[in-house]
């Protein structure tokens, strides 16, 4: 009893958190008025659908599309900006070039300095200057200022000279540059001394930066949790978990993009329980964080992956740890993050099942259609294929011969508010395994979604699955957007009694910027994968699944997001208690 009490507490502030966030939020701040823009971060940025997506529908973070694509740098700017007085006006907007100093309004035109550089600019162009016709630098350093365009006009006359064009150059402006030199001797030893300052500065860069192609975008996952009900609250504890992303993405042509992603975490799934207090063999209410955590904070290179366009073509291709939803549009906004830590709490909320078969490595390509008078417009057809054991060359494994996955996805758009995607996947399985194990491959106890009825394959015999699947987005007003999705999946087994049928289906209503821009409430209701009447096994009722979150971001780079999920039958047995599993997410993303 005390030990219930207790895990009550620990619940508690989450729930009132999210109850009184939200009022508080939704009393105090008019919902701003536009979707969210995809953000050229990652995360950053959050991300936007799939790059295969034929809708137009965008949220905030990203596995595909939500990628920055890493730019070379150039350091030469930075003394392009000095010599364009960055020095002293840093803070301003950007510059126009001027053929007179007369345009500067804050040059006294009766100093003889003024008129003596207004006749060397007229002559020879050699001042860039602001487009206002002010200097909007600090009024203490303006010497400073005019120093860096007499700076500017040596430097032309110098370059005349070099160029053996230096008959253009009369002794008069020799004269007066070397007046002028004088005067302002000291503001330009003090200019001088900053370029040197910058170029040593930029040269040390070059010689140290990590890389002119490459860029690092991490997440960081920091989560406490714990699950409540009956046994399953009884034999399980308050955990502090935690997951880490970094993900190195570079590229070569400035429109490809290769993700190198190193992972480690701690994060594993409850253990739910029966009514006779045994462990219920199921994926029920597994999270996100808890997807691909190495279990000891052990680096793993979880995902590589290499995404180039080939004409009107994008391409994919995965060297490990691909999926579908990396390449395949899922229709799901707000809810999905690729298992990040900006969407929804848990697996099943956030994509369909049907895009957690099979898993590896393999390609895939986006074809797009539907242009000019089409009704669906734009519109496009995705394939992929992946393969569990690609790298195995031992009997029945390796690329061809082992568990694959092959996708086949028609994606539609109506107008700018409705997506819609049919999709179909046939699947290999060898003996063991489950059919929602996301690339664990050949006889793998990995699985991510559903119950035990729903993914447990023979383990005797090989098995294939047909699988179809409807998913699609709406968005009626820029604060509402409406997702949901229903899969069939189809199991035949090469043995004795291994057919088996699977359902799922959800509904999510997400409202962004509720409360604050970038913040998301979310509700998302359904079954997760089931089925029903297969020989040893106990439970045919439907294991439906609420969850609730709130996404508050505090900075671009942090959010925290509070939310329940409570699970109805357990291992499809309604004798079974309700588990509710209540947890507190910080997401850091740089």
């Amino acid at each position: 009893m005390s030990h219930l009490l207790w895990k009550t507490l620990v619940l508690t502030p989450v729930v009132l958190g999210v109850t009184v966030l939200v009022t508080a939020r939704a009393m105090a701040s008019k919902v701003p008025g536009s979707y969210a823009d995809i953000k050229a971060k990652v995360t950053q940025t959050e991300a936007p659908i799939a790059s295969a997506a034929s809708i137009f529908i965008q949220t905030e973070q990203p596995k595909v599309n939500q990628q920055l694509v890493a730019q070379k740098t150039d350091n030469n700017k930075v003394l392009e900006e000095v010599n364009r007085y960055s020095s002293e006006g840093k803070n301003q907007n950007s510059l126009s070039q001027v053929t007179s100093v007369s345009q500067f309004s804050d040059v006294q035109p009766t100093d003889w300095a003024f008129q003596a550089l207004q006749s060397l600019v007229e002559r020879y162009g050699c001042i860039a200057g602001y487009p206002n016709s002010t200097y909007r630098g600090n009024r203490a350093l303006s010497r400073y200022e005019f120093a860096a365009g007499l700076n500017a006009c040596l430097a032309r006359v110098n370059e005349l000279i070099a160029t053996a064009t230096g008959d253009l150059v009369s002794k008069q402006d020799l004269a007066t540059l070397q007046r002028l030199q004088e005067e302002f001797s000291a503001e330009l030893a003090t200019l001088r001394g900053r370029v040197d300052a910058v170029e040593a500065r930029t040269a040390e860069l070059e010689a140290n930066q990590f890389s002119t192609t490459t860029k690092l975008v991490g997440e960081a996952i920091f989560a406490v949790t714990d699950v409540f009900g009956g046994n399953t609250g009884d034999a399980n504890n308050t955990v502090f978990q935690d997951r880490v992303r970094l993900d190195l993405q570079t590229s070569f042509t400035g429109k490809d993009i290769l993700h190198t992603r190193l992972a480690a975490g701690n994060a594993t799934a409850f253990s739910i329980r029966d009514n006779a207090n045994g462990v219920i063999d199921t994926a029920e209410g597994t999270q996100t964080l808890q997807v691909g955590s190495t279990g000891n904070n052990g680096v793993i290179i979880d995902w590589l992956a290499y995404y180039v366009p080939i004409g009107p073509v994008q391409a994919y291709f995965a060297g490990t740890g691909g999926i579908h939803s990396d390449y395949a549009a899922t229709n799901n906004p707000y809810f999905e993050d690729y298992d990040g830590g900006n969407g929804a709490l848990s697996t099943f909320a956030s994509e369909s099942a049907i895009y957690r078969i099979g898993g590896g490595a393999g390609a895939a390509l986006t074809l797009p259609f539907g242009s000019g008078g089409s009704f669906f417009k734009p519109s496009s057809l995705t394939i992929g294929y992946l393969a569990s054991n690609a790298n195995d060359p031992g009997p029945n494994l390796g690329l061809l011969e082992g568990n694959y996955a092959a996708l086949g996805q028609l994606n539609f758009s109506v107008g700018d508010r409705l997506a819609i995607a049919a999709t179909y996947v046939h699947g290999y399985h060898g003996a063991g395994g489950n059919l929602f194990d996301l690339g664990g491959g050949l006889g793998s106890p990995n699985r991510v979604v559903g119950t035990s009825q729903a993914n447990t394959l023979s383990a005797l015999n090989p098995s294939s699955s047909n699988s179809y699947g409807v998913s699609a987005a709406f968005r009626p007003s820029d604060k509402l957007s409406i997702s949901g999705f229903i899969s069939y999946h189809d199991v035949t087994g090469f043995g004795a009694n291994d057919d088996f049928q699977a359902w799922s289906y959800g509904l999510g209503v997400a409202l962004p910027d509720f409360g604050k821009k970038g913040n998301v409430l979310g509700i998302f209701a359904g079954a997760e994968p089931y089925a029903f009447n297969r020989p040893g096994f106990v439970g045919n009722d439907i294991p439906y699944h609420f969850e609730g979150f709130y996404k508050y971001r505090v900075s671009d780079n942090v959010s925290i997001t509070p939310g329940v999920i409570w699970l109805t039958s357990p291992g499809q047995n309604s004798d079974n208690d309700d588990a509710f599993i209540g947890t507190l997410r910080t997401t850091f993303t740089f």
